[in-house]
């Protein structure tokens, strides 16, 4: 059925669509999408990409904060792990989804934006691995790809567990071309990167920058979505259901959504303070006392960036509660409210609402900042939201839009998760 947009469409965003993606080689995706899941990037070779951004979960785990290097199974049913193989320390953020990191117009990633396109270390980017970061990455997503094997508490593993653990304690570097020799030791992997990478003769050719540049290709086409009721909306003029159409005008009118969660991704990218609960282990700095997260000004070391974080695509939030760059809300109509009033929302969240897997030997950790009466002030202080008076009804007709975000396709993938990778070693 084809109907007129309304008077408001002016304020809809273009319509998405798949020249607007980095490209992706189907070689180069395949290689990727066996190393996605394959934990033998992993320092102790027990986690994947793809244990903290499964298929069967959205892209995500499903978690308000993840469990790492140590944990044992898969989402919310994942555990902390026992005895000396136990996790020391929660994954201070919620793993962020992967829908559509591919779109040409990404310039920044990870909540606080610590990866950005730039050339000021001259190889593409600036990020933690700064002027030691290679040149030849495709693109962000490449590029992002490369540091949680990095990570202690991701997928390196704690210092003297294993040598890519211990050569990431030296520098960031040193652990990547153990990682690539690691890679081109198996031979399946080896002759699918000659075949697919010109640049390489022969298995010693094959770096960290290949991996990379294969694990983009497959994030950037296996989380491109574009083909939503929204979707079909903006291009067929296929009309919403009733409660998502009057959530739309709701978002783009008087809840003034999309003055943050903008464009075709519906984020503009930029950094806000939602004065979220706070809780676990931080992202700390060395010199930070306390397990606070400071956001945006752990990379900028600029105060007014203080407990801001980057605004998230809503493409496919139906899939990926928990919410916020903590976790902290379990639901769309929590995180929804919120908005609408944060300091009432922040007043009356429990700590239930927060999906930690149980870990007796870190519970001293997890609220503890909740204590310190000054660090919370300032994080109060620090909010960039404007309440709205939300009706029940208003609440539900946004949900009911957020989900006509949900791609049609979201459930059938182009390659999916594979059942066996070439190492050998189990699949989650």
């Amino acid at each position: 059925m084809m109907m007129p947009l309304p008077a408001s469409a002016n304020d809809l965003p273009a319509p998405l669509t798949a020249d607007q993606f980095h490209p992706s080689d189907p070689e180069k995706a395949r290689i990727g999408q066996l190393l996605f899941y394959d934990k033998i990037l992993s320092g102790n070779r027990n986690i994947s990409c793809g244990t903290c951004h499964h298929h069967d979960l959205g892209g995500t785990d499903g978690l308000s904060l993840g469990i790492g290097e140590g944990g044992v199974g898969l989402g919310p049913k994942r555990s902390a792990g026992t005895g000396t193989d136990k996790i020391r320390k929660r994954i201070p953020r919620n793993a962020p989804a992967l829908w559509n990191i591919g779109h040409k117009s990404i310039r920044n990633i990870f909540h606080d934006g610590r990866l950005s396109i730039s050339n000021i270390y001259g190889n593409g980017f600036n990020s933690p691995a700064e002027e030691w970061l290679p040149q030849g990455l495709d693109n962000i997503t490449a590029a992002q790809a490369l540091f949680p094997l990095t990570a202690q508490f991701e997928m390196a593993g704690n210092p003297k567990e294993n040598e890519i653990a211990g050569a990431v304690h030296d520098r960031i570097d040193a652990a990547w071309p153990i990682i690539a020799k690691r890679v081109r030791s198996i031979p399946e992997y080896a002759d699918m990167f000659a075949e697919a990478f010109d640049e390489i003769e022969a298995p010693q050719d094959l770096t960290i920058v290949q991996i990379g540049n294969a694990l983009g290709a497959f994030i950037n086409s296996e989380w491109a979505s574009h083909d939503s009721p929204f979707d079909a909306y903006l291009t067929k003029q296929t009309r919403l259901p009733e409660p998502a159409q009057r959530g739309m005008d709701l978002f783009f009118g008087e809840a003034n959504c999309a003055s943050c969660h903008s464009g075709p991704l519906f984020t503009d990218q930029k950094f806000h303070a939602l004065g979220l609960p706070t809780f676990g282990p931080g992202r700390t700095r060395r010199f930070d006392p306390m397990p606070r997260d400071v956001g945006r000004m752990g990379e900028s070391d600029t105060l007014k960036d203080a407990y801001r974080f980057r605004t998230p695509s809503l493409r496919n939030v139906a899939l990926t509660a928990p919410y916020g760059h903590n976790g902290a809300f379990p639901t769309l109509e929590s995180m929804i409210q919120h908005h609408s009033n944060p300091i009432t929302s922040r007043d009356i969240w429990t700590r239930d609402m927060a999906n930690l897997p149980n870990a007796p030997w870190l519970q001293a950790i997890d609220f503890t900042i909740q204590s310190d009466t000054r660090e919370m002030a300032r994080q109060s202080r620090a909010l960039d939201i404007v309440p709205i008076t939300l009706t029940p009804t208003d609440i539900t007709d946004l949900k009911s839009f957020l989900h006509s975000l949900t791609g049609a396709s979201e459930n059938n993938r182009p390659l999916g998760r594979p059942s066996t990778v070439a190492s050998g070693l189990p699949v989650d």
